[in-house]
């Protein structure tokens, strides 16, 4: 059944604390009627900061001509794999600034056929390489990644507009996570929470977006301005409390609407709290990505201010994450895929019910 939208404004509208502290209990007991509470791992590499887009609110944007570029070779990507695999991660991800050329093209398709190689094809695969033809989603499915996270940012076309230059349309990012869906992959989407002249209406229209387009797993997070983009003036009025309390509480409603999706608890929340992704899982994410990227490139790929962790090294990323998932009474998916068990579950419908 299709989610209430005056409930879902509702929940999002929550001003008292007693009230939010009730939505994030009732969040929790879905997760764990339907999710469980063994958190799932997606080992992070985030790949280049080379993008040829040119987005008003990131840091890796096109025209930011302060930062450093860099892509990672694939020896060390494959030392990262390995490290990911023998840390028993069951999955990585791979995300990165977003390209179409065709050698770009070529290296990520090779890369993921070596490490299904490296991993005895069990490590899961995520990409999240933004916007591609049908045909380049299809050559990266069939060589080996099943997942993909594609954000839509907004599901409101004119709040996206304001966001991206004209030749980003709202459409075309939709027609690809179409695309994505209908070539089997599990889909992952997601939107920026506390944006410009965003309402809770427009929330609320984003899980019912994640609904309608029947997504698989949902990556979302404040919107945390970035002092090298168009949209760094709104770094005076940021409010770190408010956005993390309409984060957790966009956490919490999706989870009570959606029910089986996997939801992650993303570093953004980290940024504005210590125990940001913590907070995250108790309000209903399962699904965390902690960064295994060589501290040598993490600094240059910050999409939004503050990001933390840049100076960690993997493993005691890993170590603290350990002791913050047991110390909240939740266990770790050593070894598994984590796949949403939406996904899982639309698989042993009949097709005509899809």
């Amino acid at each position: 059944m299709r989610p209430n939208r005056q409930e879902l404004i509702e929940m999002l509208s929550l001003k008292k604390k007693d009230e939010i502290e009730a939505l994030y209990k009732r969040a929790y007991e879905v997760k764990k009627q339907y999710v469980g509470t063994k958190v799932y791992l997606r080992g992070l590499i985030e790949l280049s900061n080379i993008c040829t887009r040119n987005c008003y609110y990131c840091g890796i944007r096109k025209d930011n001509h302060l930062l450093e570029r860099y892509y990672i070779d694939k020896e060390e990507v494959l030392k990262e794999a390995r490290w990911c695999f023998e840390q028993h991660y069951g999955s990585l991800t791979i995300q990165a600034g977003e390209r179409s050329d065709n050698s770009w093209i070529d290296y990520i398709e090779e890369l993921i056929k070596e490490i299904k190689t490296l991993t005895d094809g069990k490590m899961g695969i995520t990409l999240s390489l933004g916007e591609q033809s049908e045909e380049t989603y299809r050559r990266w499915f069939e060589a080996g990644a099943h997942r993909y996270l594609l954000r839509i940012e907004t599901s409101n076309p004119e709040l996206y507009k304001n966001l991206h230059p004209a030749e980003n349309s709202f459409e075309n990012r939709l027609e690809c996570i179409r695309s994505l869906k209908k070539i089997g992959y599990q889909v992952g989407s997601g939107v920026m929470i506390g944006l410009p002249n965003q309402t809770m209406e427009d929330l609320a229209d984003d899980i019912l977006f994640f609904y309608d387009e029947d997504i698989d797993m949902i990556g979302m997070g404040p919107f945390i301005p970035h002092h090298q983009t168009p949209l760094a003036y709104l770094l005076a009025t940021f409010h770190p409390e408010e956005a993390l309390e309409q984060a957790l509480k966009m956490i919490a409603a999706t989870r009570i609407a959606l029910k089986d999706v996997n939801i992650a608890s993303t570093t953004a929340l980290q940024a504005l709290h210590p125990k940001g992704r913590e907070l995250g899982l108790l309000a209903g994410a399962n699904v965390l990505m902690p960064n295994i990227t060589d501290t040598r490139f993490r600094e240059g790929y910050q999409l939004y201010e503050g990001k933390p962790g840049l100076n960690e090294n993997a493993l005691a990323i890993r170590k603290a994450l350990e002791e913050s998932i047991y110390s909240i009474g939740e266990s770790i998916g050593y070894d598994e895929w984590g796949d949403s068990p939406h996904f899982k579950n639309k698989k042993n419908t009949p097709s005509e019910n899809l």
